[in-house]
């Protein structure tokens, strides 16, 4: 069934749209999915018929797009359905989502990719696969790299773990090359663990909780940057949490090599010493680190060497979260409140531009995978956000629409509410007044 768009003509909004330099107050003409006219539009016959949003005061921004979400289907609909995660999304601002393969089954062959877009066909938002790099998720041998590459996937992962084998995990590379996928590794030593549940440091000797050390992320984040140099191919860093993933991501950087790093708003905005009690709420993977790391990792997004921030959005039961982090799933949910702690954190702070934030939301995720998304210029896809700045307002994790509520950040006050999301020229979200 062929969705339907609108006219809309939007006015008066201040257009921030760092792919094309822009942040001025302009109008946007909207027409057959894309963004035909930008700039000053005056009431006239290319008007006629057009759906008016009066955007004065208002900021619009392209649509973000989100490389790191976990949608559940198929396999645990209990946690999260495409339906509940995609209006989640629209409800964030974000028109574009990966999702990661480990659902039941994994998203591991051309016929499982087939079935997930096709449950996806009617998602308010854009839907990219990922992925498995190995069969089932197993490690043991590698998924079908080119059936999947033919059936839609955007990128390989082994998100929720690390190839532990090095060799398979080259080879892994090899392949990813060959069909121009970028690699986004989750950097998790798995043995190195070791029954860790939170950050090692004095809050889990605090709370008698088993910790997790930083060279559980950084020995593995080392290993495949060495290996992207050795193969040529594209990776991305998932979830990056500690100060010397920073440190190796400049590195990779200082020596050309093709790496890009994320981090999640949950690891820029809180330390583990903020974790009051021992609650699943605050168990994540990797955990909320110490305060210096999440300094590093704030100001690697200001100096640009860490380049996207996507959230890792990890629905859970609420009877599974509400327990003892010796218990609890690790995951926290974060596609509808992103873009708030992104601006109250990094650009009310001044650590960014709003235009710096949207490029770490939407310019720089979208070049990863390479697709034409991030970009208002007319003649591209008319993916956008309206966004309110100026009023502080609470997080509610009520009022989200994806299934999964489990959040530290209830009642936490932040600025930047989304107020309409629009997906190839259709109105997918407004909020109600």
């Amino acid at each position: 069934m062929e969705k339907k768009t609108e006219k809309i003509w939007i006015r008066g909004g201040r257009l921030v749209d760092p792919a094309n330099g822009i942040d001025e107050v302009c109008d946007l003409l909207l027409e057959d999915g894309v963004v035909k006219k930008a700039g000053k539009i005056e009431s006239g016959t290319e008007t006629a018929d057009a759906r008016v949003i009066h955007a004065e005061g208002k900021v619009i921004m392209p649509g973000f797009v989100d490389l790191h979400v976990h949608l559940r289907e198929p396999g645990f609909e209990y946690k999260e359905t495409i339906e509940t995660g995609t209006k989640a999304a629209a409800h964030g601002g974000v028109t574009t989502i990966c999702p990661m393969p480990n659902t039941n089954p994994v998203i591991d062959s051309a016929e499982a990719v087939k079935d997930l877009l096709k449950r996806a066909e009617h998602a308010p938002v854009h839907v990219l696969p990922v992925g498995a790099v190995t069969k089932g998720q197993a490690g043991k041998e590698l998924a079908d790299i080119k059936g999947m590459k033919e059936a839609g996937i955007v990128a390989l992962s082994e998100d929720g773990k690390s190839v532990m084998d090095t060799l398979l995990f080259r080879r892994a590379l090899k392949e990813a090359k060959k069909y121009d996928l970028p690699m986004l590794s989750h950097c998790e030593d798995k043995p190195l663990v070791d029954g860790g549940v939170m950050n090692q440091g004095k809050k889990s000797e605090e709370l008698s909780l088993p910790g997790i050390t930083n060279a559980v992320e950084d020995v593995i984040v080392a290993r495949d940057i060495l290996m992207s140099k050795e193969t040529g191919n594209r990776l991305h860093l998932c979830h990056c949490s500690t100060a010397d993933s920073v440190r190796l991501i400049r590195f990779a950087k200082e020596q050309g090599l093709p790496v890009t790093g994320e981090v999640c708003p949950h690891h820029f905005t809180m330390s583990d010493e903020e974790i009051t009690e021992d609650h699943g709420r605050f168990k994540m993977n990797p955990p909320l680190r110490s305060r210096e790391d999440v300094q590093a990792l704030r100001e690697g997004l200001k100096d640009g060497i860490m380049d996207v921030i996507s959230t890792d959005h990890a629905p859970h039961g609420a009877e599974e979260k509400n327990q003892s982090m010796k218990l609890a799933p690790f995951g926290i949910v974060g596609l509808e409140t992103s873009f708030a702690l992104g601006y109250t954190e990094l650009v009310k702070s001044g650590l960014l531009t709003l235009s710096g934030l949207v490029e770490k939301m939407s310019v720089n995720p979208a070049k990863v995978l390479g697709i034409e998304k991030g970009n208002l210029a007319p003649g591209r896809a008319a993916d956008l956000v309206i966004a309110e700045l100026d009023t502080e307002y609470e997080i509610d994790p009520d009022t989200f629409f994806s299934k999964g509520k489990n959040t530290p950040f209830a009642g936490k006050k932040v600025y930047g509410k989304i107020l309409m999301t629009i997906v190839d020229g259709r109105v997918v979200y407004e909020e109600k007044h």
